[in-house]
């Protein structure tokens, strides 16, 4: 049995996917213009399938920790509803959001890479990292993507619950 197979009790539960931002929907650097303006590239796959997510019924929010015009912007374009900037706590949003859909924590997933991500990562019904996310959060993830941070990891994961989901 494959590790998507023994996941796939758990895919087929997922009704929201939460994401990280920097490391997650981008390769983590943050470039700073001479005139303040910070830049972020995001994967145009991960935006394809964060939009094929929510046409499928499938919502899509963001918890990050740092605060962005560009990430607002980015979310707007996608259809992100439930944007939280500034969240180093993540687990109140969670809770949020928990609560405003009436979910129980094995219908939520979440796709982080750092440190300050383990404390959701653990709570959630299924848990991924990028590739290249910290070791200690690779070790107690559900499952580790293949691509890196902004460079498809979040549409693996979504393009995994779509198919266990048959959607």
């Amino acid at each position: 049995m494959t590790r998507v197979q023994t996941l796939l009790p758990k895919l087929k539960k997922i009704k929201v996917i939460l994401l990280d931002v920097d490391g997650v929907l981008t390769d983590g650097t943050i470039i700073y213009g001479s005139d303040g303006l910070e830049l972020k590239a995001f994967d145009s796959k991960d935006g394809f399938g964060i939009t094929n997510a929510i046409k499928s019924g499938i919502k899509v929010g963001i918890i990050t920790a740092r605060k962005s015009e560009v990430v607002k912007r980015r979310a707007t374009e996608l259809g992100i509803v439930d944007l939280y900037q500034g969240s180093l706590d993540k687990i109140t949003p969670f809770e949020e959001i928990k609560n405003v859909y009436s979910l129980s924590e094995s219908e939520i997933a979440y796709v982080g890479d750092d440190i300050l991500d383990l404390p959701l990562l653990q709570k959630v019904g299924l848990s991924a990292a990028p590739a290249n996310a910290v070791r200690e959060v690779k070790m107690k993830v559900d499952y580790v993507t293949k691509a890196r941070g902004g460079q498809g990891a979040v549409r693996e994961v979504i393009d995994l619950i779509l198919k266990a989901q048959k959607k």
